[in-house]
């Protein structure tokens, strides 16, 4: 079985999270400038099998897209251009940011911890993921 690989797609910096090959446990995977992240994906999809990526839909509390949207739009057509092998696919992304400060908290990571935004990117994309796979066993 193939991974299921998930972006918490941001200004400078991309959270990603990924499924173990059983997609039973996701984990935080790694945090990357956004610039590389398209040839950093491409690298990673050529040396594991990712049967999936589900990419964080950012929107207001409203429901409404947030400023981001238009960049993770590009980003998704970009990618089924390039890569249309392996699917892309938008996830409800409210409130990760939040609980991934949470999740810091309740793990007793000290202040400077909490700080690291790269930590909260990839938390944030570990949150998306396993958001994702619990609504698919629904």
């Amino acid at each position: 079985m193939a991974r299921i690989l998930s972006i918490d797609y941001g200004r400078k910096r991309t959270g990603l999270a990924v499924t173990d090959s059983l997609q039973l446990i996701a984990g935080g995977l790694a945090t990357v400038s956004t610039s590389e992240l398209f040839s950093w994906l491409q690298e990673y999809v050529g040396r594991e099998q990712v049967e999936r990526i589900v990419i964080g839909e950012p929107r207001q509390p409203n429901g409404e897209p947030s400023e981001n949207m238009v960049r993770v739009q590009q980003f998704v057509n970009r990618w089924r251009k390039a890569m249309p092998q392996i699917p892309i696919e938008y996830y409800d992304e409210r409130f990760t940011s939040v609980l991934a400060h949470q999740a810091m908290l309740d793990g007793g990571l000290k202040k400077k911890a909490r700080q690291n935004k790269a930590l909260v990117d990839e938390i944030s994309a570990t949150i998306i993921l396993e958001d994702y796979m619990r609504s698919r066993r629904l």
